[in-house]
């Protein structure tokens, strides 16, 4: 039977040992990275925005990112494989449904921008007259005029998903193209067919100089808002020192002042950050 003494030294034994198995869960304490595996979109990537964000946090920090840019749910996967240490996805019903399956993970939207309709400047399935986003793809595909799509399970193909019309899914339908690339191949496809396609602002404004036949046809549907939210997967604290720094203040600052051809396209969500889990 153990003495008073020694019963108060075993249950303080027992609680540093919990305490520790938090602390490693949890990483409170745990020393900063060399280096971080980020997986983000690819409209991310090739809009600019993302080498201003991360050369802010590499001169702060010192840490080193490593970029693999892909669709969102490409980059999702990778997570739930332990192949990345951090996501930045723009396809909301992707991301509840990764969480769902991995209750352990956070989600934190942070900032948003907006997609919209470009098409070819003679606008053959007069979508610019349209009321809102789901009449303008009603329009394309009642008039049969090829579109172009990811086709690729991003979050950009994921939107576009969700604005055809039931009745009129585009399944099969001769007019409609699968690209399986990310957003700058498809819009220089959708260029080269002069076809329609859905696109976030950033990706078409960055690229309008080389995309002679096209223009922005439809926009500004609040159907077309395209918020972008960083996972963090597991308890993994390697991806914390850049979830922190993108929900913070001159994170944020950068965000709003970054332009692509003299036009605002992001929008941070500082200082009304929430992050959201599988527990709540």
């Amino acid at each position: 039977m153990l003495h008073s003494f020694e019963l108060s030294v075993f249950r303080r034994t027992i609680f540093l040992a919990l305490l520790c198995v938090l602390i490693a869960a949890y990483g409170y304490g745990a020393p900063a990275p060399a280096s971080i595996r980020l997986a983000t979109t690819t409209s991310m990537d090739q809009s600019g925005l993302l080498d201003v964000l991360l050369a802010a946090f590499t001169k702060r920090t010192g840490i080193r990112v490593d970029v693999i840019a892909t669709g969102s749910g490409s980059a999702l996967t990778l997570a739930s494989h332990g192949n990345c240490d951090l996501v930045i996805a723009h396809a909301p019903a992707l991301e509840k449904a990764f969480l769902a399956t991995n209750p352990a993970s956070l989600r934190i939207p942070f900032m948003y921008s907006d997609f919209v309709i470009v098409g070819p400047k003679s606008d053959p399935a007069g979508i610019s007259r349209s009321a809102s986003a789901v009449a303008a793809f009603c329009s394309i595909a009642e008039s049969k005029v090829r579109f172009v799509s990811r086709g690729d399970n991003s979050g950009t193909h994921q939107k576009e998903l969700e604005l055809w019309p039931p009745k009129l899914k585009p399944t099969h339908s001769s007019w409609y193209l699968e690209s399986g690339q990310g957003m700058a191949e498809t819009l220089r496809i959708a260029d080269e067919r002069d076809a329609y396609a859905l696109s976030d602002r950033a990706a078409f404004l960055a690229l309008s100089n080389e995309l002679g036949h096209l223009a922005i046809l439809f926009e500004k549907d609040g159907a077309l808002r395209n918020e972008y939210s960083m996972i963090i997967p597991g308890l993994s604290a390697e991806g914390r020192p850049l979830a922190d720094f993108l929900a913070g203040p001159e994170a944020a600052e950068l965000i709003r002042s970054f332009a692509v051809r003299g036009t605002r396209v992001f929008f941070p969500l500082y200082p009304d950050i929430k992050t959201e889990s599988a527990k709540r």
